[in-house]
């Protein structure tokens, strides 16, 4: 044993030299990784639904912020993003006979009420009786044969001759028609799934019945679903599968301008969950801090009409006493970038000011306090972004839908949690830009502490309302699951903006409480607080330490989006908060 030790010892000594060597400089005193200065950029996106996009881990040329962009790591393992083409798929809503429509698959969406029979065992919907009557029985044999109920979930094609559509599909609805974003979301993925099995080029969608009101609606939400659907985040694997559909037509929902409008908005929104997503899955060794805010300022040169993009470098930082989030930065050979883009409405006439903070966490290890074991999830902490993906996402769909009459700051402060000689230890004391002290106790409640200074830097904006997004505890999942985000909010007027905009999107919100009492479990003996209590309650103590960072003039919202930015099923990211974002946005702007 002692032997052993005594090697250990050797080599652990030898391995401290080299790191020492490596990282003078950094040890005798933190300079600044890159020149002093606020970094602003304009360029194009490779992110959103751009057809060709270049490879992501290049090092970006930013205009005036080439020495950012230089001070970025090399990507490990050589590895970057390949140009994929993403879908370009043309949606139309259309008021013609579905039965004389011509193309690849005709798609018709029942329920199993939609599928009862008459004495006569003719399909009481008149949809349906006419359809099966136009191909001789054979819809009402396919029911029968392949056990086709309507039931969700549930769906068949039938290879047709003599027609003037190749294929009919016939996608199960459940019990009733469908009356919500979420449902119709669903039919749009199947009728993707059908359309990439079969490599159909063209699709018609068919509701047997529907609710007129809900029509609008459901066009957009089918379009969307269809588009999500039919993306495969590809950029890193040896081959991409190509996909086929061109054409969507939209049979019985409506037609013209209205329905054209409503079918636009689904797409920008789409391209700005797609965006969101790939933010997610791109690996931190490609997505660093500084590659993050390169993809930001993008969208402010794409859309340079509404957008500004701000980067705040680590002596930037320095200057505003952001030491709550340089912090967190600290260990990492990555260094951090602010983010901050700013959407001001063509023409101005601004009459509402709100901010999005999203947590920016590129990877996170749990620094000292290191994630170890089952179920620590540390080989998917590339999602700790989510919620800057959630919000650069929802910039980029704005950017296209241009809302009028509100200013939105989109805000970011991004870094790595990481382990060295110069990173931050439990036991130290941080102080953020508002003053107050943190004790920090686990340096694995580190999101927290990057959103303190951009929470309190996003107030100084002048804005009326914040809301923050943030993978920010497991407790949240353990509370709500893989599917549900919490929301916290001491505003019932926010709140109820967020769930209205929830039902509209058909993302699922559930508002936890504020509990003031459970503050005492966060006080420190030695500095205004700690960064984390104890195991219970724990998605709500972090709240409560969110809420000593913002302006009590300013309307705030905390989302602990934990559970739903990740789906383990599929092995990708979600997209999730975008769509309510953008909607939220929007219902401020009118």
């Amino acid at each position: 044993m002692a032997s052993a030790a005594s090697t250990s010892a050797s080599t652990a000594v030898a391995a401290a030299s080299r790191l020492l060597l490596r990282r003078a400089p950094h040890l005798l005193r933190r300079l600044p990784r890159a020149p002093p200065a606020a970094l602003s950029s304009r360029t194009s996106s490779s992110f959103g639904a751009a057809a060709l996009r270049r490879p992501l881990g290049h090092r970006a040329r930013m205009g005036h912020t080439s020495a950012a962009a230089s001070s970025s790591v090399p990507a490990l393992g050589l590895t970057k993003a390949n140009a994929v083409e993403l879908p370009q798929v043309t949606f139309t809503g259309k008021d013609t006979d579905f039965s004389a429509w011509t193309g690849d698959i005709l798609a018709v969406a029942v329920t199993e009420k939609d599928l009862s029979k008459g004495p006569d065992s003719k399909f009481e919907n008149a949809a349906l009786k006419k359809l099966d009557e136009q191909l001789g029985g054979l819809l009402s044999d396919a029911s029968a044969e392949e056990d086709f109920t309507g039931k969700s979930g549930q769906s068949v094609v039938l290879r047709l001759s003599g027609q003037g559509f190749k294929r009919l599909g016939l996608i199960g609805l459940g019990q009733t028609a469908p009356s919500t974003a979420l449902a119709c979301r669903g039919i749009g993925e199947s009728v993707a799934s059908l359309a990439k099995s079969a490599q159909a080029a063209s699709v018609a969608i068919v509701l047997a019945g529907i609710q007129e009101e809900f029509k609008l609606n459901a066009a957009a939400s089918i379009a969307s679903g269809t588009v999500l659907g039919l993306h495969e985040d590809s950029r890193f694997k040896a081959e991409a599968k190509k996909v086929h559909l061109k054409q969507v037509d939209l049979i019985g929902l409506g037609s013209g301008p209205e329905v054209d409008q409503k079918l636009k908005y689904a797409n920008d929104l789409c391209s700005g969950v797609i965006f969101g997503k790939e933010l997610v899955n791109a690996p931190a060794n490609v997505l660093t801090p500084a590659v993050l805010a390169e993809e930001a300022a993008k969208i402010a040169s794409t859309y340079s009409d509404v957008f500004t993009a701000t980067i705040l470098d680590e002596e930037k930082c320095q200057e505003l006493k952001m030491g709550s989030y340089l912090g967190v930065a600290a260990a990492s050979a990555n260094p951090p970038r602010f983010i901050h883009l700013c959407y001001k409405p063509v023409g101005g006439n601004v009459k509402r000011k709100l901010a999005i903070v999203g947590k920016g966490l590129t990877f996170d290890s749990g620094g000292y306090n290191i994630k170890t074991g089952p179920g620590c999830s540390i080989e998917l902490m590339k999602f700790d972004m989510g919620g800057s993906a959630a919000v650069f996402g929802a910039a980029k769909a704005l950017a296209q839908i241009k809302p009028p009459g509100v200013e939105v700051h989109f805000i970011v402060a991004a870094c790595e949690n990481m382990i060295s000689g110069t990173g931050m230890r439990p036991g130290d004391i941080l102080t953020a830009s508002n003053g107050k002290t943190i004790e920090v106790n686990n340096t694995d409640a580190e999101g927290r502490l990057t959103l303190a200074d951009a929470l309190v830097y996003a107030c100084n904006q002048g804005v009326d309302k914040v809301v923050d997004l943030a993978t920010l505890t497991g407790a949240c999942v353990v509370a709500l699951g893989p599917s549900i985000a919490g929301i916290f909010t001491p505003s019932d007027e926010l709140a109820k903006e967020i769930t209205a905009a929830s039902e509209i999107s058909g993302e699922k919100f559930w508002r936890l409480p504020m509990e003031e009492s459970y503050w005492e479990g966060m006080k420190s003996g030695v500095a205004d607080m700690v960064n984390t209590g104890g195991r219970q309650g724990g998605s709500i103590t972090a709240a409560l330490f969110l809420k000593q960072f913002v302006d009590e003039k300013v309307q705030w919202m905390h989302i602990d989006m934990a559970g739903p930015v990740w789906s383990d099923k599929k092995k990708t990211g979600t997209g999730f908060g975008v769509s309510t974002l953008v909607e939220w946005v929007v219902k401020n702007s009118s």
